[in-house]
């Protein structure tokens, strides 16, 4: 089909998806590009941005972290202090609007770490739309309280018994219900992959992050960071802080995957950092690196952290690792629990565990810097999701 945005991002992206698909991709290609230009639209979107989500959200100075690590100065872009908790709601908002737009008054959306089914169910809330949120079994139980929340708030959450009862397969039963209902409902897409126009569409709403950092840093330190760090699952998060930094050449990025229990355990979600498993592959809709076995079969991940926990990468930081523009590395599970008890201790923030990756890597790179440099972490949820974990691991510890 002939797309109006490039549908591509190198080699990377595209629409790989069932014909009956292909006039719902080319309604919200467009509606989304009309929006763009929409003067009303875009007032009801950002006043919506700042009066319901509560933009913008601050950066905030983790002097005693920094203190006992020595080196560089870590800031924190505050997105756990968004409503929901979580930077999901940026994106939520404005598919939702378009949903509207488009005369649409149902959404489905998939979740794992629940934050993007909680964001998904309060926008629908708020704007009288029908929302029912696929997720795993096992996400379910390592997630409740986000289902809770869900549920209070209208939304339909449809527990997925299927594959490993995960982020994939969420995503996958959500396809099914949008291929079934296409007429009458959005897909609400949570990350920065799928297929086209989704990809641009959340980069777009996500930039917003980008956009406050840049203008905000420069204004409380007088300079840009000399390194930028977000964790990686599908990548909303970390392409929205990139997106407002890739054209400064003197800004090391740096996206952290989900290490698990490390590489060569083979029970990890580093797309990147397993290049036995982490090739090219087309994945709910796009080409993008993914992990899969020599027959082509996607691989099981893991990862204490829901949100990180997906086979694959969007496709914009396929491109992105290929130009070398980000550095991808990864971070286990250990590390991430080490930094989220740091963190609660030193700064009193409770960091979501997905968070908590890009954290613990920012706490490598410190003591490696001179004490004038600075790095900046997109802090993107906050932990109260991930207490039952946390405390279970702790309890089993002991």
């Amino acid at each position: 089909m002939k797309t109006i945005l490039p549908s591509k991002f190198g080699p990377y992206g595209g629409q790989f998806v069932p014909e009956t698909l292909i006039p719902a991709l080319m309604e919200l290609e467009k509606a989304f590009v009309d929006s763009e230009a929409d003067p009303v639209f875009q007032a009801e979107f950002n006043g919506l941005l700042a009066s319901f989500v509560g933009r913008p959200t601050p950066i905030t100075f983790a002097e005693r972290l920094s203190n006992q690590l020595g080196g560089a100065r870590i800031y924190l872009k505050r997105e756990d202090l968004c409503h929901t908790g979580a930077h999901k709601i940026n994106n939520a908002l404005g598919q939702a609007l378009l949903a509207k737009r488009m005369g649409k008054h149902r959404v489905v959306a998939e979740t794992g770490a629940g934050q993007h089914g909680v964001a998904s169910a309060t926008v629908s809330a708020l704007l009288g739309l029908e929302c029912v949120v696929y997720m795993g079994e096992v996400d379910i139980a390592r997630q409740h309280p986000n289902v809770s929340r869900m549920e209070l708030l209208g939304a339909t959450v449809v527990p997925v018994t299927s594959g490993t009862r995960t982020l994939k397969d969420s995503i996958n039963e959500a396809i099914r219900d949008w291929v079934t209902n296409v007429g009458t409902t959005h897909y609400l897409l949570g990350s920065a992959l799928g297929p086209h126009p989704y990809p641009t569409i959340v980069r777009r709403y996500q930039s917003v992050i980008g956009t406050e950092a840049r203008q905000q840093f420069t204004q409380m330190t007088g300079k840009k960071p000399e390194k930028l760090v977000a964790c990686v699952g599908g990548g909303s998060n970390s392409i929205g802080i990139f997106s407002g930094f890739l054209d400064d050449p003197d800004v090391e990025i740096f996206g952290v995957e989900a290490g698990g229990l490390g590489i060569e355990s083979g029970k990890h979600a580093a797309r990147f950092g397993d290049p036995s498993k982490g090739r090219i592959g087309v994945i709910h809709g796009t080409k993008t690196y993914v992990l899969q076995n020599e027959d082509g079969q996607i691989e099981d991940t893991h990862s204490v952290s829901a949100g990180l926990d997906y086979a694959a990468i969007g496709p914009e930081h396929a491109m992105l690792r290929d130009s070398e523009r980000v550095h991808y590395t990864n971070i286990t599970d250990e590390e991430a629990l080490q930094a989220f008890s740091t963190l609660c201790r030193l700064e009193g923030i409770l960091p979501a565990l997905e968070s908590s990756h890009a954290v613990a890597y920012a706490m490598k790179l410190a003591p490696k810097m001179g004490k004038d440099e600075t790095i900046l972490v997109n802090l993107s949820g906050r932990g109260d999701k991930d207490l039952d974990t946390i405390l279970s691991i702790q309890a089993g510890q002991q």
